[in-house]
């Protein structure tokens, strides 16, 4: 039971994520200094052991475009197993406590006081709420095969909010695609 729990909020969430991603998520990424980016040319893709996995139709939506961007970026997708990179993808979600708070201020005597018990102060009340925020986080790692080492990679995390519009979802994942791999490959600094 908590195996079927577990893949559905991972499904659920990788919904939310292609969903909600594209606005203000933030970006990171790393490389491996001194690798000759110029030289890969063909890439193709591998699933990570134990890697959570979104449902069959997400999956594929976050493959075409990252295939996509790839190919913007002058990489062919291998059609067999030969290829110079390797690339993969996860998902995982966590979730935050966000907590909200406001007064209904007044004015008037009674209570304590801060210092010596005196009289006057504010009134009224202060009243906090807290909400659970869905997290998502989609990391992207590059692997060199012949060095076979990993050369990039990247995440980019999102508070998770999904539109009803399954094309505006495909819009706004390929635009979480395009600023994860914005700086892929990386520019060397002189």
């Amino acid at each position: 039971m908590r195996n079927i729990s577990r893949r559905f909020i991972v499904a659920l969430a990788a919904l939310a994520l292609a969903g909600g991603i594209a606005q203000a998520q933030d970006v990171k990424y790393n490389y491996a200094t001194g690798t000759d980016f110029a030289k890969f040319k063909t890439y193709r893709w591998i699933d990570l052991p134990n890697a959570e996995k979104p449902d069959a139709i997400v999956n594929q939506q976050i493959h075409d475009a990252i295939d996509a961007n790839l190919a913007k970026k002058g990489l062919t997708k291998a059609t067999g197993e030969d290829a110079d990179l390797l690339v993969a993808y996860q998902l995982a979600v966590t979730q935050e406590r966000q907590w909200s708070a406001y007064s209904t201020g007044g004015y008037g005597y009674g209570g304590y006081g801060w210092r010596y018990g005196g009289m006057g102060g504010m009134g009224g009340s202060t009243t906090a709420t807290s909400s659970t925020l869905h997290v998502g986080t989609l990391a992207f790692d590059i692997y060199d095969t012949a060095a076979k080492k990993l050369v990039w990679k990247g995440t980019a995390t999102k508070t998770l909010n999904p539109s009803k519009d399954p094309k505006k979802n495909q819009e706004r994942l390929q635009k979480a695609m395009d600023k994860l791999l914005k700086n892929f490959p990386p520019k060397e600094k002189d």
